[in-house]
């Protein structure tokens, strides 16, 4: 993590930006002391589309449904345990 003072990041203000955006943590300091930090603005996810859910439909595996749910499945194979 590399400390500027604010004089310096006045005149270096665009350098600091990248290297902020490439990952270096950059601080910005008054009399020696940190007051603020550069780091990106992480991107928002964008909502889920009619057209990304049909994408998925399209994909999902095909295949009979399970014949037992998973709940009873876990409860069937606890109590088979014979060391229980």
């Amino acid at each position: 993590m590399s400390q500027h003072s604010i004089a310096e990041a006045e005149k270096r203000l665009s350098d600091l930006i990248d290297r902020a955006l490439a990952g270096e943590g950059v601080v910005i300091t008054r009399e020696g002391r940190p007051i603020a930090e550069l780091r990106p603005i992480r991107e928002t996810a964008r909502p889920v589309s009619k057209a990304d859910l049909a994408w998925l439909r399209e994909r999902r595996p095909a295949g009979a449904p399970a014949a037992t749910d998973a709940g009873k499945l876990v409860s069937d194979l606890r109590d088979e345990d014979p060391e229980r």
